[in-house]
């Protein structure tokens, strides 16, 4: 049975259960648990993170926690009974979890590492806390710890800052805003210093400042290497200050054997010390470690004579040094342990042995040797903070290991009262002694000895240095042969104080021999009494001590015999009689001289000291002993402070008026004394003194009266340095004032209390009297004033044990209000009095109610003063901060309503204007400490005081002031974020007050402004504050985490929704004065529907609705609101507010509004227009912001450009829209794009003088003006895109307005523009691009995409595999579809993506101009794809039975013709598909198309190879003619043959009979074509390559008999094709047989290796024409045995099947470059290709039926054909492939041919090696190498090359569908355009450019043409037998590249041609093929000796480029034209 628990209510998960049990509660290890109820092992409760699922789950998986339990029962609340900090340490750690795994995903490694180091760290220390074994200072020390890592956290993730109090998390309810703010500063600054954490509250003003905290060294001795002493050694370390030259510390001894090891085995690892006490000053002092090594042993180190073994001496070694200013930036950083090497040195001369550290520091290497590299000391160093017991307490392990503690010398900066110290430090500085009638200089050794006065030689009080223990007797280390021996050496004496007087210093001189014996003989002694006579002991100086002679037999025995004898000069003159007669004889010529420096606590040096504590003995010296009181030493005083302070009270009782004045001022000279830092520390010794040693019972009554007699002088003395002092003593004057009273009191039983009062009401006036003196003349005056008002505070506590609270607030206020106002003082003061009044505040004393109500109005007062005048606003702060913070800790008692009233009336108004003030000037530490203030005021505020505050005001207009002023101080609040993103707690507290703060004011708003007396200014102030409070980052809920929104609606709720509540019932309060806010409010309250919080948005979308209505009723209209709200909305939502359920939401509230309205049409169609407006900017908004690519970006922008434009007409935003579309073309490079982009703008604009405003990045100018830059950047852009085509018009509408204000110099610029602009078109190669059609299917896709179809301009050099990958790619989720046909509704509805992408082929609007045969191909390339709208793709299909024998029968193909709803290119790459129609070809009208585009392309390419040279490049003519006449024998036109001449289909088909003749005729005429083809093969053909030519003519002579019968003319051919016009001597009898490389080369450039690339495809006989092209497939054997269909399938691989001059075809430079899934489909098994490519819908190409999905088949068995094998081995056997060194790379690609619908299969065998020889590599254009004037023939050397070099090879461009026409056969007649795109091969001169071909980019490599000369002469018949061949010339290569380079750089050379209309045609008779459009001829020869006039003119010439023009060549280059134009009309 469940029974509810009693004890068991809080628990930790501590072992995840998955609830597998009916009604169980999942559960997560770490997860926290409410315990509701139990049974037999099960509890049943709920998770604190899901508090609304109840579950059970097993007891053994929880473990318990205490709790404190509120509420007992269903609605019970628990709180775990645990440190707080535990608390917050848990939840932060859960917190950080989910961001820390953040960072590992976002790439933030870094910080993922340090924060879970922290994590560690914190875990760690969560845990030592809750063991509970840890001390008070170590859980405080743990705790600082914890924060500092939690803040440190919570800062490097972006999380709120956490005020802290004591390390625990304070309540801002229990806290004034003021104490907030300090704490939140407070933690920000231990954050960036992520170091201790200081207290968080601000120390109050009198509180005691922070001691210096003392610093330490811990040293330890790691090791001494060394290999030479040998002996054992001493080391003393100590430190040195160089600047001042001497030791500041004690020595630390270490005392190592002679193998380095310390000689007490007990000190291993225990080599350390401990250097204390030093001060912030001493680490700035040139510092250094010095290390002195003494050796004892042998007199010298490598004698063994010297000396015998048995005797050790002492003697000097080495020293090595460290500076810490070096290593102390390290130390301090790393906080622990750090080695380091310290080279020892050794002397170079013992003399210098005292200087050689500085020598060392100082670098004087001439004194000083470094022995040996071996020789060096290991250290280990750290730097230590903090007092004694703080070290000790963290640093256990360090005191353990028997630490040696050696202290400075002297005292430290801080004297502790505890401290007992009694050291005397001695130095043996030097001697000077007689040589003694000695040789050699003496050895000398001092022994020291201590002794009593009874002759006793003290034990133990004799310290070399700290780590040893003391000794007896002291033996310096001796010099070798010095007489005047400097040591140097310190010596501590640590003589107990009972024992130091009486006590005396004994110095023994002995020499050392080192003579055999080896004794130290005795030659003399000196002494020196420790204390002197009159009590003193030894002065800190050197002495100079008197040497007496002795020797060894002398005897010490009795002391007094030397004790009698002066020890020195000081000593001589008090004893005047000597005897000579005596036992010890002194040395006048010897001396010694000793320093001595004792500190002692116990012990003075000073005279004057001890007169005054001996007083008494001096009666008559009592004022001089006095006066000399101010002259002794601080620390002599504190350290006899007890004994000073009762002699001073015993002499002032003795005598009051005769000492009092003195007593009084030696009193001040002491107090005065403890206030500096250095004896800060003896104060509580003083009060200690005052509270249990003071006995001065009548005392109080001379102190009260030198006081007041002191302040009562104060206006009299100029001098006043006495007066201040006594100020500044003040307080402890009054302790013993007040001490001495109540001593006096308690033996008098309270006599006198009455003269007591009055005596301190008398004080109090002169103390008034003295502030109230004007001190602006006397600075002296200044400062008594300044240090009696910084004293004053301090009495208060004092007073109040006499007088009552009341009666010392009186006091108080009297004084302080005795003090001038602001005016009257200067700023200093200003300054001293405001830090009083602060104190004041700070003290005791105000924490009483009952002072407060007397002094709370003064410190007002003057608050409100230097408020006023804007003066100390950082002082004012903190003192009402102080006020606020008391107010609050006192709020439950009824006289805090009675303060905060003053407060109020006082302050409220002062501090908004001082706000505002500040604010104006971005002030933010003082904003924030005046908004805390202000938010204090507010927050203590209650109904009654606001009832007052508004009653008070005199007028409406005082309340409108007020109002204006707090409204915009809280606007600015918002505004300027004075408090930091951070301080989430102080944001929410500083809301909360204002939602208040406005509750209250609302109302007096609407009774005081709404009616008659309505104010504008006020109600627009209180809805934007309205606004912008619910628009506040920090309410912003919905992104936060959902336990912090938790904590929040908790603690305040939902403050937006209490706001939006407060706005629309005033909104609605307003009635008829809504109207004075439309439209000014409609954004402003967008604004606050957008905010994702479903009730803000029901309570305020409806004032839209009110808003239409006012509208509507004021003007029959609601055209502002439409106007204002759609201009907004647009801005606020690409600011990424709004959703679709604010949408949803607008448009369901509204029509619902609407619906009741007389207007309900407009209303609807208006709420309509917004809602389908907000789909539109939620799509561009997140296409803007996602990461998705130009093409939605633009896509998104165009749609609702459009509908602004369309739909709405706000032309405004459209224009906007224009620049944001332009933009986003520019940064993908769209310039084409960019450029008809802004030509919308352009457009709207016209050629006046209208002025416009400034607007985006236009600036104020005339519409003239604005128009002309416009298209100057349209003109610009269309330049970059290369369209220089659209860009003419706008030069000439720019030139038209130019002319008409006679700007001839923009005019003339404008016009080089535009003939520039010709050139480029002419001169510059354009890419054509692809077309591809794009479906986009399913209801997944943005709206403006969903189920429609767009056809896309693709990108330079971009096929259909790389367009589907980039759409793939920007719709990942998108699937695409494998088949062309239409998707049925089942896709169009489904919740997916589908994408359906092929090719498409241009259909050019511009016919005319592609039909005139004079216009270059280059012009017409351009129109081919351009100004294009409408596109076709072809799909072949099987009407009928399938023929097997001949499928051509049946093969009908679908054609399909899109047309867009605008051209491209236009405003986007893609425009959508306006209507679609549909038209079947029939197979006999594709065959007509087949054969007429093959006749296309030959005659084009004849033509091109007529006028070539004899050895040039003739592959792509040998690879052509093979192909159709290789095709026909084995099949080709014969299948057209069988299939449409046979007597049953004409019979079938007698409508056919006229396309049946079309097609016999374009037959014969391909018959004619070919044979002269083979005439000019005849003449160019190498003889290697003869045996080609040979077989060509046999299979034409095959290929005309089989069509013989058919067509009867055939036998009439020119003799270029008879069998014997090529004699059989040319042809090659022996071929090479094939090599390796070849082979491989063979297999690379296989059809296999070419699949799916081609690009040039048009119809063809021979589908190996189609592999000129590289448009090859390879079929598998297993394909061969399928149907032709199937067969069919895979030869389409080009969309087009009918056009020679495939205008869509790209270079095969590109084609052949592309991966081999370019162009087809992914590779697949081969037996299943041709299914995918069926689907995979490929690019079609322009002008041919669209076979985009179907490559051309090759090879029946993927075996070569026996005749190509053989073809291949008769070639590249003889010859190797062709590399022209004047090609680029990109002219050696393979040349492109078109092929398609081709049925021709013979040509098979040529591909392998066409395919080697034409290369299959694309290289980027290259810049045009520059060639000499004149004919170039290419050396067949040439073709010497390795295999696998790319081939020369320039891709033609073909020739367009046209009638036909006889090729003209003269070399001047006007040869194909297609010629100069090969003239490259043919040897003939290039223009100079990379040859990438016309369809690369748009137009032929060669120069503009000319019509000069060329249609003045007659055109001839082409006779098959004329010599064709011109002179063979060498090719010369003189100009370098780089020249080549920079001579591009020039303006090129245009062409002087005249309109073709101009120059008559002569008549002829109608040649045999008709001409083709002119193409350029070449330049004449410079060198042109030798060569016939004639042959110079019927040579074709092509213009070069200036580029190929030797400098300065031009003028010549236009002279010689004009010169032949002349000549050729003659």
């Amino acid at each position: 049975m469940w029974t509810p628990t009693e004890e068991e209510k809080y628990g930790v998960v501590i072992c995840s259960f998955r609830g597998s049990v009916p009604q169980g509660l999942v559960l997560e290890i770490g997860e926290t648990v409410q315990i509701l109820e139990k049974c037999e092992g099960w509890y049943r409760g709920v998770s604190t993170k899901k508090p609304n699922i109840k579950g059970i789950f097993p007891a053994n998986y929880i473990h318990l926690k205490k709790a404190i339990v509120s509420n007992r029962g269903q609605y019970e609340t628990v709180v775990p009974l645990e440190d707080s900090i535990v608390t917050e340490v848990t939840a932060t750690l859960q917190e950080w979890a989910s961001l820390w795994k953040q960072l590992y995903v976002k790439h933030k490694v870094d910080l993922f590492y340090k924060l879970r180091h922290v994590m560690n760290e914190l875990i760690d220390l969560r845990r030592q806390l809750l063991s509970g074994h840890l001390t008070q200072d170590q859980v405080r020390e743990v705790k600082r710890h914890i924060t500092v890592r939690l803040d440190w956290g919570n800062e490097h993730l972006g999380l709120d800052l956490v005020p802290r109090k004591d390390f625990e998390v304070v309540d801002s309810d229990q806290i004034s805003v003021s104490d907030l703010y300090k704490m939140h500063l407070s933690s920000r600054q231990s954050v960036q210093q992520s170091t201790s954490q200081v207290d968080t509250m601000r120390p109050r003003h009198g509180e005691t400042c922070r001691m210096p905290v003392p610093h330490h060294f811990f040293l330890s001795l790691k090791s001494f290497t060394y290999n030479t002493i040998g002996e054992d050694t001493d080391v003393f370390f100590s430190l040195y200050d160089m600047r001042e030259g001497k030791q500041i510390s004690e020595r630390f001894l270490v005392r190592l054997n002679k193998n380095g090891g310390p000689r007490n085995p007990e000190k291993i690892e225990r080599m350390c010390a401990l250097f204390t006490d030093l001060s912030s000053k001493d680490m700035k002092r040139d510092l250094y470690i010095i290390a002195h090594v003494i050796r004892i042993g042998r007199m010298l180190l490598n004698d063994s004579k010297k000396g015998p073994a048995h005797l050790h001496y002492r003697r000097p070694y080495g020293c090595a040094v460290l500076s810490i200013l070096d290593v102390l930036q390290s130390l301090t950083e790393l906080k622990e342990e750090k080695d380091f090497v310290l080279k020892v040195y050794t002397c170079n001369n013992e003399s210098e042995w005292s200087q050689i550290h500085e020598n060392i520091i100082r670098k004087s290497s001439a004194k000083y040797s470094a022995p040996s590299a071996s020789h060096g000391l290991i250290i280990s160093l750290q730097l230590l903070r903090g007092d004694m017991e703080q070290i000790r307490r963290e640093n256990p392990m360090t005191f353990n290991r028997g630490l040696a503690i050696t202290r400075k010398l002297g005292f430290p900066d801080v004297i502790m009262p505890g401290d007992i110290r009694n050291d005397l430090y001695l130095t043996l500085e030097k001697g000077d002694f007689e040589r003694g009638g000695k040789s050699v200089q003496k050895n000398i050794e001092v022994t020291m000895y201590v002794l009593y006065a009874d002759g006793e030689i003290l034990k133990d009080c004799i310290s070399l240095g700290s780590g040893e223990p003391n000794r007896s007797s002291y033996h310096s280390f001796v010099l070798y042969h010095s007489n005047s021996p400097r040591w140097g050496e310190i010596i501590k004496l640590p003589i107990p104080i009972d024992r130091f007087r009486g006590s005396h210093l004994r110095f023994e001189f002995r020499h050392c021999s080192t003579k055999d014996k080896g004794e130290k003989k005795l030659f003399g002694f000196a002494f020196s009494p420790l204390m002197r006579d009159d009590g003193t002991t030894l002065s800190d100086d050197i002495h100079e001590l008197y040497v007496y002679k002795c020797d060894e037999n002398s005897t010490f025995n009795n002391h007094a015999l030397y004790l009698g004898l002066p020890c020195c000069k000081e000593d001589y003159s008090g004893c005047p009689n000597i005897p000579s007669s005596l036992i010890f004889q002194r040395s006048t010529k010897e001396s010694f001289f000793i320093s001595t420096q004792l500190s002692s606590t116990k012990l003075t040096q000073n005279v004057d000291l001890l007169a005054l504590l001996k007083w008494k003995a001096f009666p008559d010296r009592i004022m001089d002993i006095l006066g000399r009181l101010r002259h002794v030493n601080g620390e002599e005083i504190v350290k006899f402070l007890q004994d000073i302070l009762d002699t001073l009270f015993v002499i002032l009782d003795d005598n009051t008026e005769k000492y009092g004045l003195l007593v009084f001022q030696s009193l001040v000279f002491i107090i005065n004394l403890l206030r500096d830092i250095k004896y800060f520390h003896f104060r509580p010794v003083m009060d200690t003194y005052i509270q249990k040693h003071f006995a001065g019972a009548l005392a109080y009554k001379e102190l009260i009266r030198c006081l007041k007699w002191y302040m009562d002088c104060s206006a009299e003395l100029i001098r006043q340095d006495h007066i201040q002092e006594a100020m500044r003593a003040l307080e402890y004057l009054f302790k013993f004032i007040v001490q001495s009273r109540i001593l006096y009191s308690r033996a008098t039983c309270g006599m006198e209390e009455d003269q007591f009062r009055s005596s301190i009401q008398e004080l109090f006036q002169s103390i008034r009297f003295v502030l109230s003196l004007d001190s602006r003349n006397s600075e002296t005056l200044l400062f008594t004033q300044a240090a009696l008002l910084n004293s004053f505070p301090t009495i208060f506590d004092e007073l109040l044990q006499m007088f009552t609270v009341q009666e010392v607030a009186e006091f108080v206020r009297g004084t302080l209000g005795s003090m001038p106002s602001t005016v009257h003082i200067g700023q200093s003061m200003d300054v001293v009095k405001l830090q009083s009044i602060a104190r004041t505040v700070d003290s005791r004393l105000f924490s009483f109610s009952e002072s407060r109500r007397i002094l709370l109005p003064v410190v007002l007062h003057h608050i409100h003063l230097h408020l006023r005048q804007q003066k100390e606003l950082l002082i004012c702060s903190g003192i009402l901060g102080s006020i606020f913070s008391i107010i609050k800790t006192s709020s439950l008692e009824a006289d805090v309503i009675e303060e905060v009233e003053m407060m109020v009336e006082s302050l409220l108004d002062v501090l908004l204007q001082t706000l505002l003030t500040i604010m104006s000037k971005s002030h933010a530490q003082e904003a924030g400490e005046y908004v805390s203030c202000l938010l204090s005021l507010l927050r203590q505020m209650c109904d009654t005081h606001y009832q007052h505050l508004l009653d008070n005001f005199q007028s409406k207009d005082e309340l409108k002031e007020f109002l204006l002023k707090i409204f915009c101080v809280f606007r600015n609040l918002m505004k300027m974020s004075v408090f930091p993103r951070d301080w989430m707690v102080m944001r929410l507290l500083t809301s909360n007050i204002i939602v208040t703060t406005v509750q209250y004011l609302s109302s007096a708003l609407h009774k005081n402004f709404t009616e008659t007396d309505f104010d504008f200014k006020v109600w627009n102030s209180y809805f934007s504050l309205a606004v912008l409070f619910i628009n506040q980052p920090s309410l912003q809920l919905e992104i936060i985490t959902s336990s912090k929104r938790k904590k929040i609606l908790d603690k305040y709720g939902d403050m937006r929704v209490m706001m939006a509540y407060e706005l629309f019932s005033m909104w609605q309060n307003l009635g008829e004065h809504k109207i004075h806010f439309i439209p000014g409010m409609i954004g402003p309250f967008l604004g606050v529907t957008l905010v994702p919080q479903p009730e803000v948005r029901n309570i305020m979308i409806p004032i839209f609705h009110d808003m239409m209505d006012w509208e509507q009723r004021k003007n029959g209209n609601f055209k502002q609101v439409e106007a204002e709200l759609i201009d907004k909305l647009d801005s606020m939502v690409s600011e990424g507010k709004g959703d679709e359920s604010y949408r949803e939401l607008f448009g369901l509230l509204l029509l619902e509004k609407v619906e009741q309205e007389t207007w309900r049409e407009t209303g609807i169609s208006f709420v309509t227009s917004v809602t389908r407006l907000m789909e539109r900017l939620l799509d561009y908004r997140d296409c803007m912001k996602g990461e998705e690519t130009e093409n939605k970006k633009i896509g998104c922008t165009v749609n609702l450009m459009n509908f602004y434009k369309s739909e709405i007409n706000k032309e405004e935003m459209y224009i906007r829209y224009i620049h944001k579309l332009c933009d986003m073309h520019l940064q993908a490079e769209n310039y084409t794009e960019a450029a008809f982009t802004l030509l919308l703008y352009c457009e709207l604009l016209q050629w006046e003088e209208r002025p416009l405003r400034e607007f985006l990045h236009y600036p104020s100018q005339t519409e003239w003006q604005r128009k002309e830059g416009l298209c100057r950047k349209i003109i610009h852009y269309f330049n970059k895109g290369k369209s220089w085509e659209f860009g003419i018009p706008l030069c000439r509408e720019l030139a038209c307005q130019y002319e008409s204000l006679y700007d001839y110099q923009s005019l003339s610029w404008i016009r080089k523009m535009e003939a520039s602009y010709y050139d480029n078109i002419m001169e510059q190669q354009r890419l054509e691009p692809e077309f591809f059609r794009v479906g986009f299917y399913g209801r997944k896709f943005p709206f403006f995409l969903r189920n429609k179809e767009y056809v896309c301009r693709g990108h330079d050099y971009e096929r259909l595999e790389a367009f589907q990958q980039r759409m793939l790619s920007e719709f990942p989720q998108a699937v695409a579809m494998q088949h062309p046909n239409h998707p049925d509704d089942a896709i169009l509805q489904c919740d997916a993506q589908y994408l359906q992408i092929y090719a498409v082929t241009p259909i050019p609007d511009y016919v005319d101009v592609l039909q005139m045969d004079r216009v270059p191909d280059r012009v017409k390339s351009f129109y081919r794809v351009n100004n294009v709208r409408k596109f076709r793709y072809d799909r072949p299909f099987h009407k009928g039975p399938k023929d097997k024998e001949n499928e051509f029968k049946s093969l009908w193909i679908e054609r399909t013709t899109l047309t867009l709803t605008h051209s491209l290119p236009g405003i986007s790459r893609w425009f959508e598909v306006e209507r679609r129609e549909l038209v079947e070809v029939s197979p006999l009208e594709n065959a007509i198309q087949v054969v007429e585009n093959k006749n296309q392309e030959l005659r084009a390419l004849i033509s091109q190879y007529q006028h070539k040279q004899v050895h040039s490049n003739i592959n792509l003519l040998s690879m052509c003619l093979n192909g159709v006449i290789d095709a026909a024998v084995n099949g080709g036109i014969a299948r057209y043959q069988e299939a449409f001449f046979d007597k049953d289909y004409i019979t079938k088909h007698p409508g056919d009979a006229e396309k049946i003749t079309q097609l016999k005729e374009l037959m014969q005429e391909q018959v004619h074509i070919l044979g002269v083809g083979l005439a000019v093969h005849e003449k160019f053909v190498h003889p290697e390559m003869r045996p080609l030519h040979k077989k060509l003519i046999d299979q034409f002579q095959m290929m005309r008999a089989s069509l013989y019968h058919e067509f009867p003319g055939l036998d009439k051919l020119s003799p270029a094709c008879s069998g014997t016009s090529t004699p059989r001597g040319n042809v090659l009898a022996s071929h090479s047989p094939m090599s390796p490389e070849s082979m491989k080369m063979t297999h690379r450039h296989s059809p296999m290796n070419l699949m799916g690339t081609g690009r040039h495809s048009s119809s063809s006989l021979s589908s190996h024409a189609s592999s000129e092209a590289g448009n090859v497939v390879m079929l598998g054997d297993s394909n061969m045995g399928e149907a032709p269909e199937d067969l069919y399938h895979h030869m389409q691989a080009s969309p087009s099947s009918s056009s020679l001059s495939s205008t869509h075809s790209a270079p095969s430079q590109m084609i052949t470059s592309a991966p081999s899934s370019a162009r087809g489909s992914p590779s697949l098994p081969d037996k299943y290709r041709h299914a995918r490519e069926m689907m995979l819908l490929l690019p079609t190409h322009r002008d041919r039926p669209s076979s985009a999905m179907y490559p051309a088949a090759i090879l029946e068995n993927g075996q070569l054909p026996n005749f190509q094998r053989a073809l291949f081995q008769q070639v590249v056997g003889a010859c190797k492939p062709c590399s022209d060194p004047n090609l680029s790379v990109a002219e050696k690609a393979v040349p492109a041919a078109p092929s398609s619908w081709s049925l021709d299969s013979g040509a098979r065998e040529a591909q392998p090696f066409l395919s080697a020889h034409t290369g299959c590599i694309l290289a980027p254009p290259v810049p045009p190498r520059s060639l000499l004037h004149g004919h170039y023939s290419l050396h067949f050397d040439a073709f010497h090359h390795p295999l696998g070099d790319t081939p020369p090879a320039l891709p033609a461009r073909t020739l367009r569908k046209s009638p036909l026409h006889p090729i003209p056969a003269s070399p001047t007649s006007p040869q194909s355009g297609l010629d100069g795109s090969n003239s490259t091969l043919s040897g003939s001169a290039s223009s100079g450019v990379s040859s990438l071909s016309e369809s690369n980019f748009g137009h032929s490599s060669e120069a503009p043409p000319r019509t000069d000369t060329m249609d003045s002469m007659p055109s001839q018949a082409w006779n098959a037998d004329e010599d064709l061949e011109p002179p063979y010339l060498p090719v010369h290569y003189s100009l370098s590249e780089s020249a080549v380079l920079d001579s591009i750089k020039a303006q090129p050379c245009r062409s002087h041609s005249a309109p073709g209309c101009v120059i008559p045609q002569d008549p002829m008779d109608p040649p045999a093929l008709p001409p083709k459009p002119y193409h350029p001829r070449l330049p004449a020869l410079e060198h042109d000796e030798g060569v016939l006039l004639r042959e110079e003119a019927e040579r074709p010439r092509g213009l070069h480029r200036k580029a190929s023009l030797p400098p300065g060549s031009v003028k010549e280059e236009q002279a010689r034209m004009a010169w032949e134009h002349g000549r050729g009309e003659q």
